[in-house]
Parts: C-alpha cells; sequence; structure tokens
C-alpha cells in the first residue's frame, strides 16, 4: 500500500494568485520566483500554470537549467553567477544575470561570451545583504556600457528587508536610495516582492517578482492569506494510520513529555520530521482530522505524529488529516512552531507523494 502523507498541488490557487499579483500591479511585468522547486511545491507540478508570468527567477544554474526544460521565458540568477565559468552555461541557456559584487564584472569582461546576456545591476539600498553601494554604481554601469558580452540596456534590482512591515520606514529609506542611485540612467527597474507588490505601489518599477504571495501565503505577520485575497497552492495532509486510549496520567511519545490530564483517545497520523513537518512544533499545535480541530501531544517523530482526539471522538483509523493547506494555513503552523511559512514550504521531504489537481 502507498504511504499515505501527500502534498496536493492547486494549480487553479496558483493561477488564482497570478491574476491577484496582476490587479496589484496593473501593467507590470512579473517574474515569478520559482527558486528552491518552486518554495517546495514541486516545479513540474506548476508547470502548465507558471508559464502564464513573463519571467523566472531562481538562485541558481541548476535551478535554471531544470526550469529551461519547461519553458522559453526569460530566466534570471537572482543571486548572479558563484563563479566565472557559470557566465558561458548562462549564455548557453540565454539566462539573464544579476551582477551583485565587482568580482562578478571583472569575471564578466574576460568571459569571452558567444552572445551577449542580459543582466541586471543589483544595488544594495540599505539591505546590505547583496549588492553595489550607491557610490559605486555609475562606475559599474560605465563598465558594463564597455563590455561586449552585456546586451544594452542594463536593468536595475534592489531588494527590501523590511517591506513585510506596512509603512515601514526602511522601505521608504531603500526606494529613495534606488531611485537616487539610478537617477538619468536607462534600463528597466526591478524592485518589488511579495509584500511591496501590495503595499509599495511606488516601488512596481517595470518587473515586479512574487514568491510567497503567489503560493497562497500572506507576506504579511498577522494578515490571513484570506484578506489578502489569495488561496493556499499546497495541501499537505496524511491519515491516521493508528487509535488507541491511553489512561489519565500515562504518556505519548518520546521522551514521555506530554502526560494526559484526563482518560482520551489519541490518533496516530503518519507523518513526521522527515516528511517536512516541523520537528519542533509544540503539543496543542492544531491538525485537522476531517475538518475537526484537534491538538498535536508530545513530540513530533521521524516518520508519525500524535493527536489529542478526545474533541473529535467520531474519528477512526484511514481518516483524512490537513496539516496545513485549506482550512488550517501554514502561517498558523509556523507562528505556533516558531518559524516562518518559507521553511516550512520548503522542507518538504522528497519521499512525500505529490497530486496536481484544479480545484
Amino acid at each position: 500500500m502507498t504511504r499515505p502523507t501527500v502534498i496536493i498541488i492547486d494549480q487553479s490557487a496558483f493561477r488564482h494568485n497570478l491574476k491577484r499579483v496582476r490587479i496589484a500591479a496593473p501593467g507590470k511585468k512579473v517574474m515569478a520566483i520559482l527558486k528552491a522547486n518552486a518554495y517546495g511545491h514541486r516545479l513540474a507540478g506548476l508547470a502548465d500554470v507558471f508559464q502564464e508570468s513573463n519571467g523566472f527567477g531562481v538562485a541558481c544554474v541548476p535551478e535554471a537549467e531544470a526550469l529551461r526544460k519547461l519553458t522559453n521565458k526569460p530566466i534570471t540568477l537572482l543571486e548572479g553567477v558563484f563563479e566565472a565559468s557559470e557566465y558561458l552555461v548562462a549564455a548557453s541557456l540565454g539566462l539573464s544575470v544579476v551582477i551583485h559584487h565587482r568580482w562578478q564584472i571583472e569575471a564578466l569582461e574576460s568571459a569571452h561570451l558567444p552572445i551577449p546576456i542580459s543582466v541586471w545591476l543589483k544595488i544594495d539600498s540599505g539591505m546590505h545583504r547583496l549588492g553595489l553601494p550607491p557610490e559605486e554604481v555609475g562606475d559599474a554601469w560605465r563598465r558594463l556600457q564597455s563590455c561586449p558580452w552585456v546586451m544594452q540596456p542594463t536593468g536595475w534590482m534592489t531588494h527590501f528587508a523590511c517591506a513585510d512591515t506596512r509603512n515601514s520606514p526602511m522601505t521608504a529609506h531603500q526606494l529613495k536610495s534606488f531611485q537616487e542611485s539610478v537617477a538619468g540612467l536607462p534600463g528597466e527597474h526591478c524592485l518589488a516582492n511579495s509584500a511591496a507588490i501590495l503595499s509599495v505601489p511606488e516601488a512596481h518599477g517595470d518587473w515586479v517578482r512574487p514568491g510567497l504571495m503567489l503560493y497562497g501565503v500572506s507576506p504579511f505577520l498577522g494578515e490571513s492569506t484570506d484578506s489578502l485575497g489569495l488561496r493556499p497552492v499546497m495541501h499537505f495532509g496524511s491519515k491516521i494510520i493508528a487509535i488507541r486510549n491511553v489512561k489519565r496520567g500515562e504518556t505519548v511519545g518520546y521522551g514521555g513529555v506530554w502526560k494526559s490530564p484526563t482518560d482520551t483517545t489519541i490518533g496516530t497520523i503518519a507523518a513526521g520530521y522527515a516528511d517536512g513537518y516541523p520537528r519542533h512544533a509544540p503539543s496543542g499545535t492544531p491538525v485537522l482530522v476531517r475538518g475537526h480541530r484537534v491538538p498535536l501531544v508530545g513530540r513530533v517523530s521521524m516518520d508519525m505524529l500524535c493527536v489529542d482526539l478526545k474533541g473529535y471522538p467520531e474519528a477512526k483509523v484511514g481518516d483524512p488529516v490537513t496539516l496545513w493547506g485549506k482550512g488550517l494555513s501554514v502561517e498558523e503552523i509556523s507562528t505556533v512552531a516558531g518559524t516562518i511559512p518559507y521553511e516550512l514550504l520548503c522542507h518538504i521531504a522528497p519521499r512525500v507523494r505529490v497530486e496536481i489537481r484544479e480545484s
């Protein structure tokens, strides 16, 4: 028999969220961010719907190679090349490359490519992670203008540190810094991530690059997907594989850390941290059994977790379980587990089955 742990990918939800991007940023080109295997959603499972974007962003060459097999549209290496030889790969695959450091310019100048490549010059407007400082932008631009391996004009990019906090003064500071750095210079602008798409329209530029919101997850702490008009793309589910009665005072799971306060019924679910469920999720974390909320109890183990079925005595072996998805948001689970939705989505294990559906 097939192990019941599964992620169900809802293609129509992705399509709906992409439309939400276009409503929020009308007339702008959309660079869908598909890094980390489409945020754990399995790239191939979304191939039929992400094509509706204008282009895509990935983290590295191997991700670009996998994506190029599925699309002829523009693909951008968001972290640029990690070594000079990757410029040749970028040229052969028709990739756009982000340049965020002087060594990447030097390597490109010496590359001797068969054809010019498209380049985004990334400016460090205040996040201080990647990007050229504003005072180096002019010299970098002039060098790229004279480089025969650069398709003109150069594009311009930056990344916001605090856009997920509405009305953050940091975002206003970064936007001003970016605008001053590129004033009078030709080329398209790409600034807005999911949060900025929804909250900073003046930062939309020519391209927007949604990530989290495409997968139906809120980029704002404390704001639900429903309130933002988004729909979750991933349903992470399994089934109850065993039910047993435990008496008051008996413990459940490794270490005996959870002791039952009353006589109750415990359901064991075929999902654990080896599947991508967070091991550090505490007792009380909600799980849905046939739509009924029940609390997780005890430690999450490698392949299983347990829930207290006292609030749903009708439960039986084989009942479907939602770990997150429709009716139980990944935002809620990540908050309870002390992490962020990105981590949970990206940690779904390869052994978990995938089903592709249209809702």
